[in-house]
């Protein structure tokens, strides 16, 4: 414009032409530039646009402001406000014999001349347009002009005038408006209220005042130093954004005493704002001399009522071209487009992007938005990641009872598909320590069996120096060798290996024989040779070799140990120790490292990480002494609690260690379920209230409800009142019963009810019912039975005078049951059935009663934490 920075328009209904406006009116055609090349003349606005110069107006000099106007036809009519006061018609590209030709050239021209400020057509009555101007003192500031009035010199004064560019051609000079408004100030910007085309806003010299055209001596107003730039929402009209210097005020018209939302800009004072008319509640705003836009997001976030919380917001900066930007403007229909120009007239077409926003379902759907596309990620046929990640290995856990077997523990590893062998180690170190606990409980109550779920660190720590080595022979071998003698402590960290069963007796033939039964020959034989029997490691890996899937090479093996000698510098010792390395499985690995390592030196064996941790830890009991046990399994523990590795349980246990480890696993796999149903087995209180465990607990009953497996849930929250007595009953059991109503076909004269906040309560109160004892104290003493003549009653019998307070709550619970059963069927839900063995003060007859006839008129929420009955 003028003296200013130029300026940009989108023709409202012609999505493809937009004018610049400066010191002339330019008129430009946008058209795509993708399968075509760049025409002769155009202006490249982006990658796929370009820009082609359709006319030029140099007819209205002086420009300050300009609006377009919002009506179809005519098309490109433009508003223009000059330094003067005036405000001209004028037209780009316009048919001059048109039929609206009479409005190109009218002027509508203040009493006083100062400078016009602002424009703005009404959305509604589109022949009305308003004129913001300068203050004068003895003239209005705010102009509303009718371009369509027909005139006559008896009731307005006209008078004909030459253009002052300097045409031949005369036009009508308007100088009477419909309505003047703002009386000695200024109107620095308004804008017409959608809502009702008889409400203009108009940002004054000190206030933002808002106009009613059908009563102009009144006005509704609020102090405000910003009053520049008013804009309505497009999508809620009642939120209206000005500014002044740095900060962009957000009012709410229903509340116009203050804003509802203050933004505070960098130093630079604010040049444009702007509501994008195809997103909702998107702000964009530009300082002065910047090349950068910030975007305002006005996230819809009802709050409670009465409250004052300021709406939330997302900020995010754009930087549609690398010079300072003059002004913008967004396009009317295409979604987040915006045209921006630079004080040399450069123009560029951009785009705000969405921010792309990811959604998981709870069966692994992967979902995402981008603008008002929604997309779906398509799983490929024959893509088997799916089956890999943990959620849908925890979710077909779920669905197999996982975790739920708390007799034979050690099947929890086959429900979760047998296919870990940390889960397999894991589930047989709780089956091993639940056992064992059991057993010493029997001997002598409160002993140690808190102890085996200690873990093996606990147990070896409470026998040092307790125990003494000793030389036994080998079987098989003309050999002795050093082996610890067996404390109790020993033997029951062996029995949690697995190795041996109850009692003293160390016997390691039924385990040898189970492993063989499942084809572990290699296992088999390295357990048999650590327990110095080298002829039935032979035996057993013959077995193997002869066996239907057994691998031929165990001959070799099997021979290889045949000729073990205990010399130290034989060629047998040289040749095994050099080719063990060789060797695949591990287990034939460490039968040579054992039989060709020196004494008391079995690192070879101790540090094998593809051998089981059971058996190093149990190899280690033998062999090591008090103080090189000791040092072993702290270091195996750090390292298992560091790897998140299960079978580290065994060592840990169920204590603040085994928190730290499965903590690390959990870090590693997410696998809260594991965890969850792990702590749950045996740890003591203080263990179960840690922080971590309460936080796998609950997030594993979220998941649960997120894959609606309400049924799953609830069996989840009856196991872990079994397995943890702090855990707290469910509050549906508290509050079960004031949701039951009366049904409508009930015979029976209607008890007095009291209804609050929704709820219905049956029966008399408590206090009523101690009152009304106190008055059949006979009727008790005499045994008499309380019956109601309906059918399906439930009967109770008050037996023998008892305490005062016990028989009224008695006759309270009896009288509220007998009605409650009588009245209305109902169901238990598994959150109920939960607390049955837990809460005694419920009467049997409410766990079973019958509930076959009516069953059909209510179903049970479980979609809710606090669930409850439904009409169908």
């Amino acid at each position: 414009m003028s003296g200013t920075k130029p300026d940009i328009l989108w023709a409202p209904h012609q999505v493809d032409r937009f004018v610049v406006c400066d010191s002339e009116l330019s008129l430009y055609h946008v058209e795509s530039t993708v399968n075509s090349e760049l025409k002769a003349g155009s202006l490249r606005l982006s990658e796929d646009s370009a820009a082609t110069l359709l006319s030029i107006n140099s007819d209205t000099p002086y420009m300050k402001c300009v609006a377009w106007y919002l009506n179809y036809d005519p098309e490109c009519l433009l508003a223009v406000g000059q330094a003067n006061g005036r405000v001209v018609l004028t037209s780009l590209g316009q048919d001059h014999n048109s039929k609206f030709k009479d409005l190109i050239g009218k002027e509508f021209v203040p009493k006083h001349a100062r400078q016009c400020n602002t424009l703005a057509w009404n959305p509604l009555d589109s022949n009305w347009l308003a004129a913001g101007l300068d203050k004068h003192r003895a003239d209005f500031s705010v102009l509303i002009w009718d371009i369509c009035s027909k005139y006559t010199p008896d009731i307005v004064p006209m008078e004909k005038v030459r253009l002052s560019a300097g045409e031949t051609e005369t036009t009508l000079l308007v100088t009477k408006p419909l309505y003047e408004l703002g009386q000695n100030d200024a109107c620095l910007s308004l804008c017409w209220l959608p809502r009702d085309q008889k409400l203009l806003l108009a940002g004054m010299h000190r206030n933002l005042a808002i106009f009613d055209l059908r009563n102009t001596s009144q006005k509704m107003f609020v102090n405000t130093k910003a009053v520049q730039g008013v804009t309505v929402d497009p999508y809620f009209h009642d939120r209206v954004a000005s500014f002044y210097e740095g900060q962009v005020a957000i009012w709410d018209l229903r509340k116009f005493e203050k804003p509802v939302l203050t933004l505070t800009e960098q130093p630079k004072p604010l040049t444009k704002v702007a509501w994008c008319p195809t997103r909702t509640g998107l702000l964009a705003t530009l300082t002065r001399d910047s090349n950068i836009i910030r975007l305002y997001d006005m996230q819809h976030t009802p709050t409670p009522i009465g409250d004052e919380t300021e709406p939330t917001i997302i900020e995010r900066s754009v930087q549609p071209c690398d010079n300072y930007i003059a002004s913008f403007a967004w396009h009317p229909t295409s979604q987040n487009r915006m045209i921006v120009v630079t004080p040399n007239r450069t123009m560029s077409d951009f785009t705000v992007f969405e921010r792309i926003s990811l959604a998981w379902s709870p069966i692994t759907s992967l979902m995402w938005a981008c603008g008002r596309h929604l997309y779906e990620c398509a799983e490929e046929e024959n893509d088997n990641s799916l089956e890999k990640d943990i959620a849908t290995k925890m979710r077909l856990r779920a669905l197999s009872r996982y975790g739920l077997d708390t007799e034979q523990v050690w099947r929890n590893h086959i429900l979760a598909g047998n296919e870990d062998p940390q889960l397999k180690s894991l589930w047989y170190t709780l089956h091993f320590m639940k056992q064992y606990t059991e057993d010493m409980d029997q001997k002598s109550p409160g002993n140690k069996g808190s102890l085996v779920y200690a873990g093996i660190k606990s147990i070896v720590k409470s026998s040092l120096g307790m125990v003494e080595s000793s030389r036994h022979n080998w079987s098989g071998l003309d050999k002795q060798s050093d082996i610890q003698n067996l404390n109790e402590e020993r033997i029951l960290a062996l029995q949690l290996c697995g190795w041996i069963k109850k009692g003293t007796d160390v016997d390691v033939g039924p385990f040898l024989n189970s492993l063989v039964q499942e084809g572990e020959w290699e296992r088999a034989a390295a357990v048999a040779l650590f327990n110095l029997d080298i002829r039935r490691a032979i035996q057993i890996l013959n077995e193997g070799a002869s066996s239907e899937k057994g691998d031929l090479n165990l001959n070799v093996v099997a021979m290889a140990l045949s000729g073990y000698t205990d010399e130290k510098n034989s060629l047998w010792r040289e040749m095994c120790s050099t080719l063990r390395l060789q060797l695949n499985n591990p287990y034939l690995c460490v039968m040579f490292a054992f039989l060709t390592s020196e004494t008391g030196s079995y690192d070879g064996v101790l540090y094998e990480n593809k051998v089981a941790v059971r058996d190093r830890v149990a190899f280690a009991c033998k062999f090591l002494s008090d103080s090189q046990l000791n040092r072993y399994i702290e270091k195996l523990t750090n390292e298992m609690k560091e790897a998140g590795n299960l079978e580290g349980i065994l060592l840990t246990g169920l204590t603040k260690d085994g928190v730290d480890l499965m903590e690390s696993y959990v870090d590693r796999t997410g696998d809260v379920q594991t965890a969850s149903y792990c702590m749950l087995q045996g740890s003591p209180l203080d263990v179960l209230k840690d922080e971590r465990v309460q936080y796998w607990i609950e997030n594993y009953r979220n998941l649960l409800d997120a894959w609606r497996f309400w049924h799953k849930r609830a069996e989840f929250d009856i196991h872990r009142s079994k397995l943890d007595p702090s855990s707290k009953p469910l509050a549906q059991t508290a509050a079960m019963f004031p949701f039951f109503r009366k049904s409508p076909e009930s015979k029976k004269p209607s008890a007095p009810e009291t209804e609050a906040d929704g709820f219905v309560l049956l029966g008399d109160t408590a206090h009523e019912q101690r009152k009304a004892a106190k008055g059949k104290t006979s009727e008790a003493e005499d045994s008499q039975p309380l019956e109601t003549d309906k059918e399906n009653s439930s009967s109770v019998t008050v037996a023998g005078p008892e305490m005062e307070n016990k028989a009224g709550q008695t006759l309270e619970n009896n009288s509220l049951m007998a009605e409650l059963l009588s009245d209305v069927p109902f169901t238990l839900a598994p959150h109920v059935l939960a607390v049955q063995g837990t809460i005694s003060d419920l009467p049997d007859h409410l766990l079973s009663y019958d509930v076959s006839e009516n069953l059909s008129r209510f179903w049970y929420d479980f979609t809710l934490e606090n669930s409850v009955l439904c009409d169908l």
